[in-house]
């Protein structure tokens, strides 16, 4: 089958074509012919190990010290219709249609198959919403999980004030839509060429962050969620409601130790991201798109073939939404 390796820790010209063996189900687990993934910058920072510092020694450790060996084919993210089921497999037949995230372990969704669990440790699987194409289903999960994580880790509540920084991204354009589903008033700040979009999807007030400082604003609110990872940390404190809730998906080091100074000394709370994917939480997505309360934004489509050049491209920080890898060609999706 095609596939693409990841031969080493570097730039996007690390991702090279290749023929490897077409992988075989176990008596628990599925074989789905994958059409549709993504190119998050998750798996750029995975790939390059060159953004995150405090990452590096445990990526190292799990995958390869000095190359990859562990995990040699990239991608966390799919859609695509099931081949094959070993004879253990209750919730699976051959030919259903699927979205799923892998989970660490079983990362491998730059190629034409993968195998995995019917129960997935890490990660979930679940039938594909039917008003969504491969591409449109592929692009869900990772950054759709994520961002139901981290609403209700803030406990949102209807009426709440909220303010997105990084709204036009993986996770930023989901959290926008689940939040106005909540029904929150939400402030998504960006950079000037996504904002558009971002008002597009329902986001009632929008903020160009090369233009204005949202800390700066006068505006106070129930919860602030730092996907960029670029607030400025007292700055947002004081942009909080006395009660509020400030989230830092990827906190620096520094960020850490004064969040949690902050949390023991103030009434504001400071959390970090963590979000352990659920199928449950899964099938609660897909039926939000299948009442059309949630859909996905792609900015850009590569062939499997073209991954490198899709990395090049989310590396540029223009990304809108997800960039989708088609790993069947698209007349046959």
């Amino acid at each position: 089958m095609k596939a693409v390796l990841w031969t080493a820790y570097g730039s996007p010209d690390v991702l090279q074509r290749a023929e490897v063996k077409k992988p075989v189900p176990g008596d628990n687990e599925v074989l789905i012919k994958i059409h549709a993934t993504t190119a998050p910058s998750g798996d750029c920072e995975m790939r390059s190990l060159n953004k995150m510092r405090w990452y590096t020694l445990p990526v190292r450790a799990y995958v390869g010290l000095l190359k990859p060996i562990r995990i040699t084919i990239l991608g966390m993210e799919l859609a695509g219709e099931i081949e094959a089921v070993g004879k253990a497999v209750k919730r699976f037949k051959v030919g259903d249609q699927v979205f799923a995230e892998t989970g660490f372990i079983h990362t491998g969704t730059y190629a034409e198959y993968i195998v995995l669990p019917e129960e997935p440790k890490g990660g979930a699987l679940v039938i594909k919403p039917v008003n969504m194409t491969y591409e449109e289903a592929a692009a869900v999960p990772v950054g759709g999980l994520e961002a139901l994580g981290f609403l209700r880790q803030g406990n949102i509540q209807r009426g709440q004030k909220i303010l997105m920084n990084g709204a036009g991204g993986t996770i930023g354009t989901f959290a926008v839509q689940l939040a106005k589903h909540f029904g929150a008033e939400v402030t998504g700040v960006d950079s000037t060429d996504k904002l558009d979009m971002i008002r597009s999807i329902g986001a009632d007030h929008v903020m160009d962050y090369t233009r204005e400082d949202f800390t700066k604003s006068g505006e106070r609110y129930d919860f602030i969620l730092d996907i960029a990872g670029k607030s400025p940390f007292s700055g947002s404190l004081r942009s909080l409601k006395p009660n509020g809730c400030y989230l830092i998906v990827n906190p620096r080091l520094s960020q850490r130790i004064r969040g949690r100074w902050a949390s023991r000394t103030g009434s504001p709370k400071v959390m970090f991201g963590a979000v352990y994917p659920r199928t449950e939480d899964l099938n609660f997505l897909r039926e939000l798109i299948e009442r059309v309360k949630l859909k996905t934004v792609i900015d850009r489509r590569y062939d499997l073939e073209q991954a490198a050049e899709a990395h090049r491209y989310v590396e540029t920080g223009l990304k809108k939404g997800h960039v989708v890898i088609t790993v069947t060609p698209r007349g046959e999706t």
